[in-house]
Order: C-alpha cells, then sequence, then structure tokens
C-alpha cells in the first residue's frame, strides 16, 4: 500500500482537517474560510487559479486517500476547501455575507441535491471532488440571487 508524504497529508486532508475525528468536512471548510478572509484572496486572479489548482490536486490526491482509507474517505477534505472557495465566487466580502456561505454551504454539501449525489458514487478523486463541485456551484447560484434580491448584509 502506498503511503502518503507531508504534502499529499497537508493539502489532501485540507490543511489537517480530515484528520479531525468529527465533522472533518466542516472543519475543511472553515479552513477555507480562514484562507479566503486574508485580504486579496477574493480576486478572481487569485481565487478561480487556486479553485482550479486545488481541484486537480484532489483529483490526484484524492484517488490516493482512497486507495488507503477506502471510498471518498473523511480524512480528504481538499474537496471541501474547493467547494467552499466557489461557494464565494464574485461575492461581496461581508462578515454576513461569509457566514450565511458558509453555512448554505455546509447544507447542500451534505444533502448534495441531484446530480451531485449521483456524481458522488463515481471511484476515485474525480468523484470525491465533483460532487462539492457541484455543491458549491449550487450555493454560488442562491448566494447570487440572495444578493441580487437583499443587497449586501
Amino acid at each position: 500500500m502506498k503511503k502518503l508524504n507531508f504534502t499529499e497529508k497537508l493539502l489532501g486532508s485540507g490543511f489537517f482537517t480530515g484528520y479531525i475525528p468529527i465533522a472533518s468536512g466542516t472543519f475543511g471548510s472553515l479552513a477555507a474560510v480562514v484562507i479566503y478572509i486574508i485580504p486579496g484572496f477574493e480576486d478572481s486572479f487569485i481565487l478561480i487559479p487556486a479553485i482550479l489548482i486545488f481541484f486537480l490536486y484532489g483529483i490526484y490526491v484524492g484517488t490516493k486517500f482512497e486507495n488507503i482509507y477506502g471510498k471518498d474517505p473523511a480524512e480528504c477534505t481538499i474537496d471541501e476547501v474547493v467547494g467552499t472557495w466557489i461557494s464565494y465566487l464574485f461575492l461581496p466580502k461581508t462578515v454576513g455575507i461569509i457566514i450565511i456561505t458558509f453555512f448554505l454551504w455546509r447544507a447542500l454539501d451534505i444533502i448534495k441535491p441531484y446530480p451531485a449525489k449521483k456524481f458522488e458514487e463515481l471511484k476515485g478523486g474525480f468523484g470525491i471532488m465533483i460532487d462539492d463541485v457541484v455543491s458549491g456551484f449550487y450555493t454560488l447560484i442562491i448566494m447570487h440571487l440572495v444578493v441580487y434580491l437583499f443587497g449586501k448584509f
């Protein structure tokens, strides 16, 4: 059985949040928010490449995590990082929006509305990543509608 190196563990587990014994996905999402609140990180010229790099790396490292820990393991939370960042794309960076988006994202990631639930069945890193990408885009669309209808808060 292949082992994970330090970088694979660090990034694949969402900065080691995957090794927290309860709610590892929520902690992975919180780690993503901590990075997102760094001034300037919301800039699309930074956030979009970060999403793409972590998504592609997540496919690779997610497959390794699955081979070691089993199907869509809790230890692999890079997918939550990517889904969280997608949720915040092009939204105003206010405390209210950050908090509401976070809770909506977590709910949709857990519920996994169609086709996210179907994509979760796919094997390997792509299956690990794609359901969170879909849920992230659902969150993004809903939050843009909320901001359009109610403004910044």
